[in-house]
């Protein structure tokens, strides 16, 4: 399977999985940038995957469904598109012969839910819409910290080279905010200067993988001692040996950070 970052918007992605045959898409919020792979590739379009009910996420789907006759699956307790498969923690999904495992992960909304595939060509993909970015981690919209805190620990624990594919290319800005938290960490030096290389050439820093994000996103990082003391600082109330105390504050850090 070839695994394709779609542009969208400013900063959106696309995810297309295709045989050179069939297709799946993941979170067509635009329909334009997904006709023009399917028509450029000669591909059929036979599912589509929806993350969580944001417009920039299912603005395409209408579209491309009644264009394609493709199968839309998404979240059980989200307001998307009808009709749909709508899913939830432990169901499968089989299409196009791939499998994918649901996983539900609140947070950025109430009912966001993520696709995993353990077994595409020796290496899993996560498609996890706008949980996990990264470097960050989406905003709380819907959800509580401890919500999210969940929902990043059990992506965390996913094997390390799990490719992460996220909706946004957000990553330098994600690696601005995580150096200040982290100043000395070296693997975060290292990355951002990747990151910005591939940037300048137009290229995209997506896919990452879950062992990148573990030694370089702040908010996968909540229980390090330089992170703990870093929210500290920014909020005195917040218990840097709670958790959820960490993330919050961080999530808040990084929502007023310029």
């Amino acid at each position: 399977m070839n695994l394709l970052p779609l542009p969208a918007f400013a900063d959106n992605y696309i995810w297309m999985l295709h045989d050179a045959r069939q297709a799946i898409v993941v979170d067509p919020g635009d329909p334009a940038p997904v006709q023009k792979a399917l028509h450029d590739l000669g591909l059929r379009l036979q599912a589509i995957l929806v993350t969580h009910h944001h417009n920039d996420h299912v603005g395409g789907v209408d579209v491309l469904r009644e264009a394609t006759g493709a199968t839309v699956y998404g979240p059980a307790r989200e307001k998307v598109p009808e009709p749909l498969v709508r899913l939830a923690a432990g169901d499968k999904v089989d299409v196009a012969g791939l499998h994918f495992t649901v996983l539900d992960v609140p947070g950025h909304t109430a009912g966001h839910i993520a696709y995993y595939g353990a077994d595409m060509g020796g290496t899993p993909v996560l498609f996890c819409g706008d949980t996990l970015f990264s470097g960050g981690c989406g905003r709380l919209f819907e959800g509580t910290p401890a919500q999210m805190l969940d929902s990043l620990d059990q992506l965390a624990a996913l094997p390390g080279n799990t490719r992460v594919c996220c909706a946004h290319e957000y990553t330098l800005s994600n690696l601005k905010f995580a150096r200040a938290v982290e100043p000395g960490n070296q693997d975060l030096v290292h990355y951002l200067g990747w990151c910005e290389a591939q940037r300048a050439q137009g290229l995209p820093t997506l896919p990452s993988n879950i062992a990148q994000e573990r030694s370089i996103n702040p908010f996968l990082r909540v229980r390090e001692a330089e992170v703990r003391e870093a929210a500290q600082r920014f909020d005195l109330q917040a218990d840097q040996h709670d958790a959820v105390a960490v993330l919050a504050a961080l999530r808040q850090w990084k929502n007023e950070f310029r």
